[in-house]
């Protein structure tokens, strides 16, 4: 196993890495289902640091196979049997999901990263060994990974057996997550990885991609749901059809910036850029769920009022349009997206629950729908 080039031609995702990425879909599920029906019981607020919490695992677990991959990725016996076994602590982690987000309950979670972790030191031990070059790298995120892992193993352990009280899971929880992203920025000093930036950005575009599909199940929920109540409506039809808009727009906005070409000729933004992501991709997870109960309410009662079910949808899109000017503000001279009309379209969108009193659920969504749409358009206009 030796570091592969940095600047390798017709560098791609493998199928490897795609079957990877298929194991997360069912945690992302998971999660987007929990948070829906705690925002449809007006539960949205006290539930976004629960669905904060478990997105991180899921998050993490992802970037930790991604960027070891970028790297590593021979493809032989060895790595494919370590990757298999990840796969089985990731659908743990997957099983774990719904504990963790109703009950705090991070028991299967926990055992899922363990399982992970042991196939993930396992990767850079062999790393360590076979490429002398990087030899002190690969040893520093082993031993980074297990002592870490230990930690939230014994944060398990605390609060399980009363030695804690429950009030210290959240602190905890934000100490050792901490201490997780501190271990790459730890085990580069020595020296720094060969990831690929075409590969990263390639990878992260497929990961968005998993995401609007995820929002796009959590839409037909709602739809499905809406029409085993009431049928088809005009309000039903009208939200459905902005969610679809809504989703295709994120998708076009999201891949107009050249992230390859930006991450190429800035390496040292790579942790800004790559861990900023995790609103992003948080964002849109939780789009999913607003979208489904937007849809869901159209077609019979949920608890949630309608300013909050409006603010489920504002929220996710209005973070994700500032997040994608801020992760790619640093790498590109002249953003594709005018970062002023960008700006602009992010505060109007969160503007318009507030109008949900006058022209109801319907229309704010379609006007959310609308404004991305814009966005575009203008995006367009000026050649791109």
């Amino acid at each position: 196993m030796s570091a592969r080039p940095i600047d390798e031609p017709h560098r791609v995702s493998s199928q490897l890495e795609l079957l990877f990425d298929l194991t997360f879909v069912i945690a992302v599920a998971a999660a987007t289902a929990q948070l829906a029906h705690q925002i449809a019981e007006a539960h949205g607020l006290t539930s976004i640091v629960p669905f904060l919490q478990v997105f991180f695992a899921i998050w993490w677990a992802w970037m930790n196979f991604t960027w070891f991959a970028s790297s590593y990725d021979t493809d032989d016996v060895p790595y494919r049997l370590l990757t298999m076994l990840q796969m089985a602590g990731v659908l743990v982690l997957a099983a774990g999901v719904p504990a963790a987000a109703d009950h705090s309950d991070f028991r299967a979670v926990t055992f899922g990263y363990v399982i992970m972790r042991i196939a993930l030191v396992a990767q850079w031990v062999r790393a360590g060994i076979e490429d002398p070059a990087s030899r002190r790298t690969a040893f520093r995120y082993a031993a980074g990974i297990a002592i870490v892992q230990v930690g939230w193993v014994l944060r398990l352990v605390v609060l399980d057996t009363g030695l804690l009280p429950s009030s210290a899971q959240l602190p905890l929880f934000l100490v050792m997550a901490v201490l997780d992203l501190l271990v790459p920025r730890w085990a580069e000093r020595t020296m720094p990885t060969n990831w690929h930036p075409h590969h990263i950005a390639e990878r992260y575009g497929l990961f968005t991609i998993i995401l609007l599909g995820e929002s796009v199940l959590a839409a037909a929920t709602g739809v499905q749901g809406a029409l085993d109540a009431n049928g088809i409506s005009g309000s039903f039809v009208t939200i459905a059809i902005s969610a679809l808009v809504l989703l295709f727009a994120l998708w076009w906005l999201y891949f107009l910036e050249p992230a390859g070409e930006g991450l190429s000729a800035n390496r040292n933004w790579s942790y800004f850029w790559g861990y900023s992501h995790y609103g992003i991709f948080a964002a849109l997870a939780a789009l999913g769920a607003g979208l489904e109960v937007a849809v869901e309410q159209s077609g019979h009662h949920v608890e949630a009022g309608h300013l909050e079910v409006t603010y489920a949808v504002a929220i996710p899109v209005a973070v994700f349009l500032i997040l994608l000017w801020a992760v790619h503000a640093p790498l590109v001279e002249e953003p594709v997206i005018p970062p002023a009309i960008l700006l602009t379209c992010a505060a109007v969108i969160l503007l318009l629950p507030l109008t949900v009193s006058w022209i109801g659920v319907t229309a704010v969504i379609a006007a959310i729908a609308a404004t991305t749409v814009l966005l575009i358009a203008t995006t367009v206009a000026r050649g791109h």
